[in-house]
Order: C-alpha cells, then structure tokens, then sequence
C-alpha cells in the first residue's frame, strides 16, 4: 500500500491543469532514533529556548526570527512579514520554463519526492505533460512552498509519473574549481591503470539497492535485541579495529588481489 501523500495541490502548464499528490521519494521511518533521558530518573528530557542573557526561559509568544547584521544587532521580523514575501499560491506547480535533462549537474539535486494524478478526470492531462517532456528530453523549473518554505524544483518524468526535485539555491552550491583546480596534474602510472581497470571489470556488477545497506542500523539492531535478551553486546569500534592490516603499496595491493582471483579460478 502506498504511504498518504504530505501535499495536494494542481500541476499547471500553460493552460493545462490537473491535480495532484505528492509524497517524499526516501523514508527514515525505519531508522532507528534514540530519545534523551535523565540517567537518574529515566523520565524525557525536554528542550527549551533560554536568553542567552538572563538565563531564564522565553515563552513561545515572546520568540520572534531576528537577522543579524552587526555584533549583537538584529533586524527583527515577525511571522506575517517573512510569509508576505512567499508565492502567492502554495498549491500550484506551475512550470514557468524547461532545460536539457542532462544539463544539470548531480550537485543541484537535493530531496526526491513522487508526484501522481491525485484524480481520475486529470490524469490524461497529468499523461501529456509528462509525455511530452519524456519525447524532448527536458524537465520542468518551477517554484513551490514545501517545508514550509519557498523552493525552486525539477520535474522530471520517471516511468508513469513524475519526480519532483527540491533545487539547492545558488549560494549553498560551491564551485567545484576552487577544490579540483590543482588535482590532475599528475599522471597515472599505465601499468597501475591497466591493473585497475581489470579489478574494476571484475567487480563491477549490476545495481542492487541491498549494496547500500547501512552497517551501523544492523548493529544498533544487533545490540538493542541483545539488550532486550541480555546477551553479550557485540565488539566495539575500537576492538574491530585491531583486525585491520597495515596500509601496503598500491601496487602489490592490486596484484595481490588479482592473485587471489585466479587462484580462485584455478
């Protein structure tokens, strides 16, 4: 069963309309989360905002969003202000332009969420809009509020809907220049490439999302279950370590594991 969407709204190009849903593409339900306890008495411990200068606790009427343009100077705004600047409508996607599908780099990319017909009467017009940018090889820019704040997004067709991309602005995007300026200037050894290249083909494999399990939610398992049983808790970080080998050349490191392939074979 597929989860309930978190936003309902209208798709809009030109004079095309119809509704839809959508819903983040990734999950951390199944993650596991600890909560903060008091260690002497067990209970929940609950967050406050505290002035930084008498120390006491500020009532939640009382707080207000401040922007700071000096030492210990603040513009201050309240809630109404900040939501006048906002999109006039929450609820519509409307897609104001389109770029090559190829042209935008991974980096832009931040938070995946599927966009359906939230309609049965809309869904033909929810087809051609996504047909047509799958026949042209584009995907759509728009604007939304979602999170409560105004986002740029993409929208690309995925099969028999669409995904919807949270865009990062332009001031969180570093360029890549200022880091990969220097690198490249030395050359690889042909010998050692030739010896990558085999290790690679041999290790290369089709994709499967169990490649991406995560180890450490395994073991936070692992531990609360032996928790729960009062077993014995598995080795810690530290122990583990000490199965580690010494760093080797590069080279004997790649031979080796190449030996070890064809002695397999044999």
């Amino acid at each position: 069963m597929a989860p309930r969407s978190f936003w309902k709204g209208y798709l809009k190009l030109s004079l095309v309309t119809c509704p839809v849903a959508m819903t983040p593409a990734t999950s951390e339900a199944g993650k596991v989360r600890f909560h903060t306890l008091s260690k002497r008495t067990g209970n929940r411990v609950v967050s406050q905002y505290v002035d930084a200068g008498t120390g006491k606790v500020v009532a939640e009427e009382d707080e207000v969003k401040g922007y700071q343009r000096g030492e210990d100077e603040y513009v201050l705004l309240e809630d109404n202000e900040i939501e006048a600047v906002g999109l006039e409508s929450t609820r519509t996607i409307d897609i104001e332009m389109f770029v090559r599908a190829d042209s935008i780099s991974w980096v832009w990319y931040d938070r995946a969420h599927y966009l359906i017909p939230d309609d049965p009467v809309g869904e033909e017009a929810f087809s051609v809009i996504r047909d047509a940018m799958e026949a042209t090889n584009t995907v759509g820019i728009s604007r939304v509020v979602l999170y409560r704040r105004e986002r740029a997004v993409l929208l690309e067709p995925r099969g028999k809907g669409i995904v919807v991309w949270t865009l990062r602005y332009g001031d969180e995007v570093r360029s890549p220049d200022a880091y990969f300026g220097e690198v490249g200037k030395a050359e690889a050894d042909p010998k050692i490439l030739d010896l990558l290249q085999t290790l690679i083909d041999e290790r290369t494999k089709p994709w499967d999302p169990k490649m991406v399990n995560d180890p450490v939610q395994e073991q936070l398992l692992q531990v609360l279950a032996s928790k729960k049983k009062d077993r014995k808790q598995p080795r810690s970080r530290a122990e583990r370590g000490k199965d580690g080998g010494n760093v080797i050349n590069i080279m004997d490191a790649l031979r080796s594991s190449l030996r070890s392939r064809d002695e397999k074979r044999k």
